[in-house]
C-alpha cells in the first residue's frame, strides 16, 4: 500500500489528464467552434416531425399557396409531399418510404431541403434539431449518437461520427401549383402534427424577399443576389450553380452540359420553379436531350432516341420506356449565399 501511495498523484493526474484528452476529442469540431452559433431555441426547441400524417391531394388544408415550394420523393409508385410552410416550423421530417428511411431536412434561413438517409453503419436512427448553426445553415444531429452534422457541407463534424458523410436520398422541389398537377395521387404532409403552430405564416417575417442575412457567414460571394435560388451540384472540391435565367418563360427548359468530365442534363422551368439534374447516360450510351410540352405537365424532355422523360428523370415513352435517369447527388436547391459560403469559388452557368 505504500509503494501504491506513493505513486497515487502520478495515477491521478494521468487519469485527470486521460480524461481532459478525452473530453477534448469528443467536443472536437470539423469546422470553427467559434463559428457554430446559437440559433434560440435550443435543442428540440424547433421539434422535428418524427411520426408524420398525410392527407390526399384533395383533402389539403388552406393554409397552402399556389406559389408555396414543395418537396417530392418517390420511392416505386408512391410518391409523398412536404410542404416549405409545415417544414418553416419544424425544419426536420423522419419518415419513410416502403424499405426507404430517410430525413426531409430543410433550413429556411438558407432554403436548403435535402433528403438524407438515415440509416447509418447499419443502424437506423432519426435526426433532429439541435439549435445550432454554422454560416446560418442548420446543423442537425442524429439520435443514435448524438453526433451534430452540417446540412450543406453533407457530413458530420462533432461528435461519434465526425468526418463521416451523409448518404442523400433525391427530392424535387417545385411549386404546390405544379406538385399537385404532376402527382394527383401523392400523399401530402398534413397539419396535424401533434404541434401547435401557424402554418399559414412564414416564421421569420420579410426574410425570403429581403437581401439580409441573419447569422454571420465566413465569406461573402456577391456574384450573385444572395437568396437567388439557384441549383448546387457539388462533387468533392468542384461544384456549379444553374439559375432560372436559363429557363425563362414558362416553357420547359433542357441544358445539355458536363460536370466534371461527366455528361449530365439539367431540367428546367421558371414558371413552375423547378430546375433538376441527372447522369445523361444510360446503359453506356450518352443521350442529348430536347424540351417538349405535351399535355402532361411532367413530361419535359425528349432525347436523341426518342424517348420521353419526366421530371423525376423516368422514361415515360419511347425506346427507353420504364428505366430511369440517376439522379445527381449531390445537388438540391438553395439560396445562392450559402453555396458561394461554403463552396468557395463556384462556377455560375
Amino acid at each position: 500500500m505504500s509503494h501504491l501511495g506513493k505513486f497515487m498523484p502520478i495515477i491521478i493526474s494521468l487519469i485527470f489528464a486521460y480524461s481532459c484528452s478525452t473530453s477534448q476529442k469528443a467536443g472536437d469540431w470539423l469546422i470553427p467552434e467559434n463559428e457554430v452559433l446559437d440559433g434560440g431555441p435550443g435543442k428540440d426547441g424547433i421539434p422535428s416531425i418524427d411520426n408524420p400524417n398525410f392527407v390526399e391531394v384533395a383533402n389539403v388544408e388552406s393554409y397552402l399557396g399556389e406559389a408555396d415550394l414543395v418537396l417530392v420523393a418517390k420511392v416505386g409508385n408512391e410518391v409523398k409531399i412536404y410542404t416549405h410552410p409545415i417544414l418553416d416550423w419544424h425544419e426536420i421530417i423522419n419518415d419513410d418510404i416502403g424499405n426507404e428511411k430517410f430525413a426531409v431536412t430543410y433550413c429556411p434561413l438558407t432554403g436548403t431541403g435535402i433528403g438524407w438517409n438515415r440509416v447509418i453503419d447499419g443502424k437506423e436512427t432519426t435526426f433532429g434539431v439541435s439549435g445550432l448553426l454554422y454560416n446560418s445553415n442548420l446543423i442537425p444531429y442524429d439520435r443514435e449518437t448524438d453526433s451534430n452534422w452540417s446540412q450543406i457541407r453533407l457530413d458530420c463534424v462533432n461528435g461519434e461520427l465526425s468526418g463521416r458523410e451523409i448518404e442523400l436520398f433525391p427530392l424535387f422541389e417545385t411549386t404546390w401549383s405544379s406538385a399537385k398537377r404532376m402527382f394527383p395521387n401523392a400523399k401530402v404532409v398534413s397539419t396535424d402534427t401533434g404541434f401547435s403552430r401557424s402554418y399559414g405564416s412564414f416564421p421569420y417575417g420579410g426574410y425570403r424577399t429581403n437581401n439580409s442575412i441573419n447569422f454571420p457567414v465566413s465569406n461573402a460571394d456577391e456574384r450573385l443576389a444572395p437568396k437567388e435560388r439557384v441549383l448546387a451540384l457539388i462533387d468533392g472540391a468542384s461544384s456549379v450553380v444553374y439559375r432560372f435565367n436559363n429557363f425563362s418563360g414558362n416553357k420547359n427548359g433542357v441544358i445539355n452540359d458536363r460536370f466534371d468530365g461527366q455528361p449530365i442534363v439539367v431540367f428546367g422551368n421558371e414558371d413552375r420553379n423547378f430546375m433538376a439534374a441527372f447522369e445523361a447516360t444510360l446503359d453506356g450510351q450518352e443521350l442529348t436531350f430536347f424540351p417538349i410540352e405535351n399535355s402532361d405537365i411532367s413530361v419535359v424532355a425528349e432525347d436523341n432516341s426518342g424517348t420521353h422523360w419526366n421530371v423525376l428523370g423516368e422514361a415515360v415513352s419511347g425506346p427507353f420506356k420504364g428505366e430511369k435517369l440517376k439522379s445527381l447527388q449531390p445537388s438540391f436547391m438553395a439560396y445562392w449565399f450559402s453555396i458561394g459560403t461554403f463552396y468557395e469559388g463556384t462556377k455560375i452557368k
